[in-house]
Parts: C-alpha cells; sequence; structure tokens
C-alpha cells in the first residue's frame, strides 16, 4: 500500500504543477525571436527610399542626414524594447524552474510535519487511538464523589439519588449504590424501575443472594406488574435460591413466553428454566431428576488461574466486570459455582466451590466434570451479550485439585 501512497502523492504534486508553469512558460512569447531582424529589415527599405528621395532631388542633403539620423534613433529604440522582452521572458522561465522545486519539495516538508504515511495500513493501536479515550476509574471515581458531595446539600433530589446508585453499581460499589437507590425509593415511592435496581444493589451487596430486602421489593413490584419481565427474572432466581423450585418455574415460564421469539435472552431463561425443572421432584416430565456422580461435597475446589489475552487489553476498562463459573457440560447454563471480580484484578486466581451455587440444588458437587467459563462484561449483565469477551475450558474433573489456567482470548457472537 506505500507504494500506491508515492503514487498518488506524485500525481497531485504533477497536477499542481500544470495548473501553476504553463502560464509562467508562456511569458517567453511576449518577445518574438525574429523581432530584431524585421526591425532591421523596416530600417534598410526606410533608409532605401531616403536615398531615393535624395538622388531625385525631393530632399536636401540636410534633410537626408536629419532623417537617416531619427531612423537610426529608432531602430536602436526598437533594438533595446526586444531586449528589455528578452529579459522578461528569461525571468520568467527562472521563476518557473524555482516552483517546479519549491512546490514539490514543500509539500512533502509539510506532509513529514502534519501528516502520517503509515494511516493507509493503520494498525490496532492506531485505531484506538482515533476513537474517543473512555474516563479512566480515577476520572470516573472523583465525578461520582463529587456528584455524592453535592447530593449531601441536596437530599431531596430523588434524581440525583438515581444517578449516584447507578454510578456506584458501575464501580461496582455495591453497599453505597443499595444505599443512593434507597434513598431515592424513600422519596418516589413505589415506582417499579427504582424498586427493582435498589432490589439488584442489595442482592449484589449480600453476595448475589435475593434473600430477604430484595425479594420483598420484586415481588412488591409483580404485585403491581404481574408482567415485568425485570422482575419475573429476579423472581425466580429469589425462589430458586429459596428452595423453591416449583415457583420459581412458574415466573421463569411466565418470562419465558413474554420474551421475543427465539431472541439470545429466550434461550437463555430457556435452559435455565430447564436446568431449574430438573431439580423438581419427578423432573421436568414427571420421571425422576438425574444427575451426574457425586463426589463428596467437601472435597469438591476447583481452582482457576483466570487471566486476559495481550490483545483484548486494549479494549478493556479497569472497571469491567469479570465473571469466573462453572457450568454443567451438558444441559442448561446456570452456573455451578460463580465469581465476581473486576478486570483490573486479572490475572487473579480464585476458587469455585459450593458455596458460590446460585441454587441450592444446583452445586458443583453435583457433577463429577464440568466447563469452566471466564466472561468479561462492559454491562455487567448476568446474562452473557454479544461483544462481552470470552474464555472456556471445555471440561476438567471436579476432583482435580491442580490449578486450571483460563485465558479470555475471544468474544461472544
Amino acid at each position: 500500500m506505500i507504494w500506491l501512497f508515492w503514487l498518488s502523492v506524485s500525481l497531485l504534486i504533477l497536477l499542481a504543477l500544470a495548473f501553476i508553469l504553463p502560464p509562467l512558460w508562456r511569458v517567453h512569447r511576449v518577445a518574438d525571436a525574429d523581432m530584431d531582424a524585421r526591425n532591421i529589415a523596416i530600417a534598410k527599405t526606410r533608409l532605401a527610399e531616403l536615398k531615393e528621395q535624395l538622388s531625385g532631388g525631393m530632399l536636401s542633403p540636410a534633410q537626408y542626414e536629419a532623417q537617416r539620423t531619427e531612423l537610426e534613433l529608432a531602430l536602436s529604440d526598437d533594438l533595446d524594447i526586444a531586449q528589455t522582452a528578452n529579459t522578461a521572458a528569461s525571468q520568467g522561465r527562472w521563476l518557473a524552474y524555482l516552483l517546479a522545486v519549491l512546490v514539490p519539495l514543500g509539500a512533502l516538508a509539510l506532509y513529514a510535519g502534519l501528516g502520517n504515511y503509515q494511516a493507509i495500513t493503520p494498525t490496532p493501536d492506531m485505531l484506538g487511538a482515533t476513537q474517543p479515550a473512555s474516563p479512566k476509574l480515577d476520572e470516573i471515581n472523583k465525578m461520582v464523589d463529587k456528584l455524592a458531595k453535592r447530593m449531601e446539600s441536596h437530599p431531596n433530589d430523588a434524581e440525583g439519588w438515581t444517578m449516584l446508585g447507578k454510578s456506584y453499581k458501575y464501580l461496582q460499589q455495591y453497599p453505597k449504590a443499595a444505599d443512593a437507590f434507597g434513598k431515592a425509593y424513600a422519596l418516589l415511592g413505589e415506582q417499579p424501575e427504582i424498586m427493582l435496581s435498589y432490589a439488584d444493589a442489595l442482592a449484589f451487596a449480600n453476595g448475589e443472594q435475593m434473600a430477604g430486602k430484595p425479594a420483598e421489593l420484586v415481588f412488591k413490584v409483580l404485585a403491581r406488574e404481574p408482567d415485568n419481565i425485570n422482575a419475573l427474572w429476579y423472581g425466580g432466581m429469589a425462589k430458586a435460591q429459596a428452595g423453591d423450585a416449583v415457583e420459581g418455574v412458574r415466573l421463569w415460564r411466565k418470562l419465558l413466553a413474554l420474551l421475543p421469539p427465539n431472541s439470545q435472552s429466550q434461550q437463555e431463561v430457556q435452559e435455565l428454566l430447564g436446568k431449574l425443572e430438573a431439580t423438581l421432584p419427578n423432573g421436568p416430565a414427571g420421571t425422576p431428576a438425574t444427575t451426574s456422580a457425586k463426589p463428596a461435597a467437601s472435597a469438591v475446589a476447583v481452582t482457576v488461574q483466570a487471566s486476559l489475552a495481550p490483545e483484548f487489553k486494549s479494549a478493556v476498562s479497569p472497571s469491567d466486570t469479570v465473571f469466573i463459573y462453572a457450568q454443567a457440560i451438558t444441559g442448561g447454563r446456570m452456573p455451578l459455582a460463580i465469581v465476581r471480580k473486576s478486570a483490573a484484578d486479572l490475572p487473579l486466581t480464585v476458587t469455585l466451590t459450593d458455596e458460590q451455587a446460585m441454587m441450592p440444588n444446583m452445586k458443583l458437587s453435583n457433577f463429577s466434570e464440568v466447563k469452566l467459563l471466564a466472561r468479561l462484561s462492559k454491562s455487567g449483565n448476568a446474562m452473557a451479550q454479544s461483544g462481552d469477551l470470552l474464555g472456556t475450558i471445555e471440561s476438567v474433573s471436579t476432583t482435580d485439585k491442580t490449578p486450571h489456567t483460563l485465558v479470555i482470548n475471544g468474544s461472544v457472537k
């Protein structure tokens, strides 16, 4: 591609010279090369006429001499004019030569200082440099601290508390987020969006457990809006964590019917629903539920060493969320054990155990082999979204005590 760049530069310079040089070259035509010869020929003819007039008695010798002298002076003046014109022509030509050199050199000098020919084949770093830079984490913290101080003098600003809660949630400061959403809830009352945000922040502040106040808020929303999609999701999770699989299945079945057909969200809920239905006493189809062979719960501890591939580091913010979790190899994608961290913590080592199970009946110890995943999400959403970064190990034994290296080196399609 470099040769194409230089070819384009050369053509543009030639085009510029094509506009500049022709007028300068045409100046020499002002002085005709045959002008002196014509002037001399005219003078000789006139002199011959004067001699004939002298010999014919039409001019006296004195008159002849006067007119001959006048003719000589006129010829001398004509020759001086021609010389001046030739000088002007020469001056125009040397200026043309000068511009023919200075225009290309000037263009190249300006581009050397202001341009970058390597942009024809940009590198990933160059492309990243052209994109708007994301605010750094310390800058975000300063803005959030400034908002928090402002709220101290504006305690009745519900919109401000809501914004502060969202900001703290983005920074994964869940106790502070819960406090801010709580103040907004107290000011705004029973508004479903605020209630669900409050419940979500409380659950994350409590180790992602919905029991207590989070579940209470969610079911208040469901009483007012039975078809609220987010409330059905949280409600199903709350029931599943409480061991009430029957009610959890009922809520998620209703959610499944409300989601767009064949959407990614519907597919994920369907898989989670299948896993939850498998925990029912008679299984989803009236048959006893089966599970993989169970190693002793006390012996199950899967150690994961997670890291980020170098080529993705420029696209990741330190505040991005990292989920490290285990799934059953076959069936749904409900995490059997999950740990939530920040991209700033990478590389890191975590240990997955039954204590990190999302549902009592779906534990790591229920399976002899599992799939390990590390997913990096900018949104912090528990459900995988297109563009999330992902690393997987397809199969590991739950009794294997050696650390498993997991590199985030792909993306969710």
